[in-house]
């Protein structure tokens, strides 16, 4: 049986590392998060730009060097170059999932969700969960995230979509909301 870290690993090619992001990543991921957004969420916020401001809002330099320290924050990098965000909040929610344009279709927030999976299961949570975009859903049912309620209003004119995975813990646990 394959553990996380080679599934994780077998996801993507290349040299790219999964790490803890550090502060000094903070300007570069930020760059990724806002880039991410602004050019392949267009399903979501339709190019409406009131849409697109409310979403970019706290997606500063600043909130990244303080995730760095309030959730586990992982990047995807390669020869010094950040690829994609992903955070987990200590409570078991994906709130960050983000790939740079410039590497889209390599593997890189499936290997970010594989991450995360394994810090999740390393803390001891039942169950991870998240609101995926409408861009993100399919990336997350791939990777057997299942609907968890009626879409939710997202930032502007976007819904989101509640999703959640069992990775561990008892079934009573996952019954329990944990």
């Amino acid at each position: 049986m394959r553990t996380m870290a080679s599934r994780r690993r077998a996801l993507y090619d290349g040299d790219m590392e999964l790490r803890r992001a550090t502060v000094e990543d903070a300007e570069a991921a930020c760059e990724v998060l806002r880039r991410s957004i602004t050019e392949l969420c267009v399903a979501d916020h339709e190019g409406n730009a009131e849409t697109i401001a409310l979403w970019l809002a706290n997606k500063t330099p600043e909130n990244v060097r303080r995730w760095t320290v309030n959730q586990h924050l992982f990047v995807a990098a390669e020869r010094g170059e950040i690829l994609g965000v992903a955070a987990l909040a200590p409570g078991g929610e994906i709130t960050l999932n983000y790939v740079s344009p410039d590497a889209r279709f390599r593997g890189v927030s499936k290997a970010l969700v594989a991450r995360i999976e394994e810090a999740a299961a390393k803390l001891g949570l039942a169950a991870i969960t998240l609101t995926s975009t409408a861009t993100a859903r399919r990336v997350y049912a791939a990777a057997g995230y299942a609907e968890a309620g009626p879409p939710v209003p997202g930032f502007g004119i976007t819904q989101g979509f509640p999703m959640a995975k069992r990775i561990g813990g008892s079934a009573a646990a996952w019954r329990a909301g944990c």
